[in-house]
């Protein structure tokens, strides 16, 4: 074997170690919050001991911010490719809504934990979270942008209202009512505007 192979290997190696860290430590944030987790926790979990963490991972306030970014980054993708099956403007927007709430009614996800846990990070992370989350956002503000809305309905409240209601998902659906693409729909149809030759 080469020395460049065995580099690679060592490199490949390292890469799949640090995603497994990445992936514990998303875990842990999720259940016990960014207060609650430390970095003592995460390399408990992962079995690293000590400054051997710090190999793979900067600082709790990078990795938080990195994970935070690849949920919004998974969502965003998630969120994109179901508006791009649909053509009319509200189907878009009802599309959207759905994945949405697929992401933030799934128990098991992973997502949702780090896009609401803003309160406990300091303020140079929260700044950081917070612009990620507003260039997420441009996702609905161009779905709410292509909406046939009379004009004296403000887009921007529109669509914080809109946000505000399926980002807080999990604290009013009852879970089995109905699925996430049902609650889309009365969302959807509540938020959309019937005039009288609809």
């Amino acid at each position: 074997m080469s020395r460049t192979n065995g580099r690679g290997e060592e490199a490949e190696g390292a890469g799949a170690r640090r995603r497994q860290i990445l992936e514990i430590a998303a875990r842990l944030f999720a259940r016990k919050g960014y207060r609650g987790t430390s970095m003592r926790d995460i390399g408990e979990a992962a079995g690293v001991l000590g400054g051997s963490l710090y190999h793979h991972i900067k600082s709790k306030d990078a990795l938080f911010v990195e994970l935070h970014h690849a949920a919004l980054d998974a969502a965003e993708e998630r969120i994109a490719a179901a508006v791009a099956c649909e053509s009319s403007p509200w189907k878009r927007l009802e599309a959207a809504c759905a994945s949405l709430l697929d992401i933030q009614l799934d128990p098991d996800s992973l997502t949702m934990p780090m896009m609401n846990d803003f309160r406990e990070v300091p303020d140079a992370v929260r700044g950081a979270l917070v612009d990620r989350r507003d260039r997420f956002e441009a996702l609905f503000r161009d779905l709410v942008a292509d909406l046939p809305l009379p004009p004296e309905i403000d887009r921007s409240i529109y669509r914080n209202l809109l946000l505000s209601q399926l980002n807080a998902a999990a604290d009013w659906v009852r879970p089995g009512r109905l699925t996430p693409r049902e609650i889309a729909e009365q969302v959807t149809r509540i938020f959309r505007h019937y005039d009288g030759d609809q």
